[in-house]
């Protein structure tokens, strides 16, 4: 290797860290506040269902805007999308730390989310583009996967020490230099890339449609837990979410210009490794924030015990995705590595529902924290790498894009499911006389026995539509431009 290409290669691997480090504070964002909530709570005077807009209102502007975003990268460049995102997003959160007022938090966590957004949506677009090679991509998805997925244990307790050691204020201040620091380093390291071209995909009316259908379909799942799944205002905005959908699907099938090209839906892989990761997200994302509840309102845990029950989650997952899952990627193939971090994601969601009220960490929860990290540490980077294994080059931000807003859309709806459940049980176990924490206990229960069957399902899909295709882990294409720069 000449100097040269070693100067080139090792750039690349620099870039892959500047960009996961912009994505990992976008993922610490969306856990980091879950542990804050009390004490936003009580200094700005929430009531009870507002509080959960600090929460919604990034997910409903995250998970609308993914699709849009990804496309978008395509078209103009990812590295100028990923470059605005980030700014959005670092602007935002200086005013989330400066915020006095329930209406100010809430709509700058909006904003969040629309950086967040177009940050995180074309990530997995570079990454695939920078590293063209099977076993280097592998690698280097597993990187990625690994901040992806350990990103949410990682919030819990970075939420918990700054609340506790500061103020909650500085779960977002925090974000300044690092948001300023990523910024400099991308646009240093990520080599300019002008896209496709907007006369390649200008979709005006169909990303009107397609985002006003994602964001009236994630209000409607995180409002339902206050109006009911069978109240009018649930069904009659996901009604309209549905609308839309069918509306965007029949506009991009016949426009010559689509936002989203449904040619990208004919990969078998692509698609069943989307419906899989929405399943699993669905059952797995709400064991965070519910299990962060069991261990504080039933177990007595502060917040910085919280973060530190949940570091397991991430030792594991880091183990797993820096190394392990990248080699048995590239020796056995994503569906054989899937499938077995599926079944660990079941045994631990199935254990976590059998946890008493009075439970012992080194006996009854630490083993469902081992198996988590170990299911997700292997799941997550072979779900990326399936994902994007059928996309070509012009397509893999909008591939990039469908896969966060998999992730994101369906860790809402799961979230939303499970705790408004959780709730009804809880009440109801309340109502027939059983003490506070046997009840919340119940509640807790039955949604973590409702996750691991969701995850169970996904793993009947994956058998199904992810059968394994001898002699290539990755589809042929075209030999790809370096996105990175030589700049040292």
């Amino acid at each position: 290797m000449t100097e040269t290409e070693t100067v080139r290669s090792t750039n690349r691997w620099i870039a892959l860290v500047v960009l996961c480090v912009g994505v990992l504070m976008i993922i610490l964002d969306a856990t980091v506040v879950n542990v804050a909530l009390p004490s936003i709570q009580s200094d700005l005077g929430f009531s009870q269902s507002n509080l959960a807009w600090v929460v919604n209102a990034y997910l409903i502007a995250f998970g609308g805007l993914l699709l849009l975003a990804g496309r978008l990268g395509d078209l103009v460049g990812r590295r100028r999308i990923f470059l605005i995102g980030l700014t959005i997003f670092t602007a935002a959160s200086l005013l989330c730390g400066l915020a006095q007022s329930q209406e100010v938090l809430i709509g700058a966590r909006f904003v969040q989310g629309v950086g967040g957004a177009m940050t995180s949506a074309v990530i997995l677009g570079v990454i695939v583009t920078m590293f063209p090679e099977p076993e280097e991509q592998a690698r280097a998805i597993g990187i990625y996967s690994f901040v992806a997925a350990a990103g949410g244990s990682i919030g819990l307790l970075a939420g918990g020490v700054l609340t506790q050691a500061i103020n909650w204020h500085w779960i977002f201040f925090v974000n300044l230099p690092i948001g300023v620091a990523t910024a400099v380093l991308a646009a240093r390291l990520l080599e300019r890339d002008e896209g496709i071209g907007v006369g390649e995909g200008v979709d005006l009316p169909g990303a009107v449609l397609l985002t006003s259908s994602l964001m009236a379909g994630v209000y409607t799942i995180v409002g339902a837990s206050d109006h009911g799944w069978g109240s009018g205002h649930t069904l009659g905005f996901g009604s309209a979410a549905l609308a839309l959908l069918v509306a965007f699907v029949a506009r991009e099938a016949r426009t010559s210009n689509p936002l989203v090209p449904l040619r990208i839906f004919r990969s078998r892989v692509v698609a069943g490794a989307n419906a899989v990761q929405a399943l699993m997200v669905a059952g797995m994302f709400g064991m965070f924030f519910l299990g962060a509840l069991y261990l504080q309102r039933v177990q007595g845990y502060d917040a910085v015990e919280v973060g530190l029950a949940f570091l397991p989650v991430a030792v594991l997952i880091a183990a797993l995705s820096l190394g392990v899952s990248a080699r048995l990627i590239t020796r056995f193939g994503g569906r054989a590595t899937l499938l077995p971090g599926l079944a660990l994601i079941v045994a631990g969601l199935g254990l976590f529902a059998s946890a008493p009220v009075d439970a012992s960490y080194p006996t009854d929860i630490l083993p469902v924290m081992l198996l988590l990290g170990s299911g997700a540490g292997l799941s997550f980077p072979a779900l990326m790498t399936l994902a994007m294994s059928g996309a070509t080059p012009s397509d893999s931000g909008l591939a990039s894009g469908l896969v966060n807003t998999t992730q994101q859309v369906g860790g809402a709806l799961g979230l939303a499911v499970l705790a408004t459940l959780s709730t009804t049980r809880t009440g109801d176990l309340r109502a027939a006389g059983d003490a506070t924490a046997s009840a919340l206990t119940g509640g807790y229960h039955l949604a973590f026995a409702i996750g691991a069957g969701l995850v169970a399902a996904s793993v009947a899909l994956a058998v199904t539509l992810l059968r394994p295709q001898p002699g290539a882990l990755f589809e042929e294409e075209p030999e790809l431009e370096p996105a990175y720069s030589e700049a040292a």
